[in-house]
């Protein structure tokens, strides 16, 4: 009844679905684990951005790339601010509107300095023309915010661009290095809060979403199911292809002349 499997269509068939769905099931098991790293990195955020302030000079060093679990922890560094080697990052967006981001050396007292991103400032009306930008306060100031890693093409995606002077792709603590005077932590910081506090400021970068798990776990399911349902799909047209020909010889067998008497007798 099943020797149609071994026709030629019927394996082309079940090779397709043989290759399908090993596939199928590897991508549920991908996205299932993009699902378990966003658990974990939302857990990161809502942990460390839940903890006292620590001074920044205490976790970071010149050179060292900031560890991950540290990433979101917030810190604390008083300084002052080097303006001439300000920098802007390009395309940065907020609330869907492109702009920048403002990101400003801080010297503390040892001569160490520690890359701040003091928020966010729309692109201006042509490409030509700098963004207005708040000026950093003069004089010492105490800064609090979150860590951040070095942006790298590898983790960011962002590309190596040439870009007007005062601008960068990425914002990194190794790649300005060679042009400040001073030698830089690792890693940079969103600014939060700052004392003091000026009357005009870039716009603060808003808080991470800790609770957004994003459409993973839902695209898991999906490709199981898929994989699932080409595999009913494929037992459901060999039995109904089976039934039909068991169909087919049923009626052969009733449309064929019965046997002659002699015949008959004869058996």
């Amino acid at each position: 009844m099943y020797r149609f499997l071994l026709t030629p269509r019927w394996i082309a068939m079940a090779l397709l679905v043989l290759v399908l769905v090993p596939i199928m099931v590897e991508l549920g098991f991908w996205q299932f684990h993009r699902h378990e790293n966003k658990v974990a990195h939302n857990d990161l955020i809502s942990a460390n951005s839940k903890r006292e302030p620590v001074p920044a000079q205490e976790i970071l060093a010149v050179g060292r790339k900031l560890p991950g679990d540290l990433q979101w922890r917030r810190v604390t560094v008083t300084g002052t601010y080097d303006t001439e080697h300000e920098m802007l990052a390009r395309n940065r967006s907020q609330n869907n509107v492109p702009g920048f981001y403002v990101v400003t050396p801080l010297i503390t007292a040892d001569g160490r300095a520690l890359l701040v991103d003091r928020g966010w400032v729309k692109n201006p009306p042509t490409a030509a023309e700098r963004p207005e930008v708040p000026p950093a306060p003069a004089g010492q100031v105490t800064v609090t915010g979150r860590l951040r890693p070095d942006e790298t093409r590898k983790d960011s995606g962002i590309r190596d661009l040439e870009v007007p002077q005062g601008q960068v792709m990425r914002i990194s603590s190794f790649e300005p290095a060679a042009k400040l005077p001073h030698p830089i932590l690792g890693g940079y910081v969103e600014l939060t809060e700052q004392t003091p506090m000026p009357a005009k400021a870039p716009a603060l970068i808003p808080e991470p979403d800790d609770e957004d798990l994003g459409p993973h776990l839902a695209y898991a399911v999906q490709w199981w199911i898929f994989a699932f349902a080409l595999l009913a799909m494929l037992v459901k047209l060999v039995r109904s292809e089976a039934k039909e020909l068991e169909a087919e010889l049923a009626a052969l067998d009733e449309a064929a002349p019965a046997p002659a008497p002699e015949e008959a007798a004869k058996v």
